[in-house]
């Protein structure tokens, strides 16, 4: 199944467009997390900026799978 993950707060999205093949859901997550605890590192000290946002995986045909807040996962 391909998946996107897409950044959004409300009123921005920074969508992905590339999207990842994995085997299920479970695998999906992790690989949210993976790219959480990848933005974490990059930006670390930035967690404010951060507040109100998620990461949302989604199918191709736009159905929400999941949904991760990054100011509880960056914390």
């Amino acid at each position: 199944m391909r998946c996107f993950f897409h950044l959004m707060n409300g009123h921005e999205t920074i969508p992905d467009d590339t999207g990842v093949e994995v085997p299920d859901l479970e695998t999906a997550r992790a690989e949210a997390q993976r790219a959480i605890s990848e933005l974490r590192q990059e930006h670390e000290g930035a967690i404010d900026d951060w507040a109100g946002w998620r990461l949302d995986i989604v199918s191709p045909r736009g159905t929400l799978l999941h949904s991760l807040p990054l100011s509880k996962s960056l914390h």
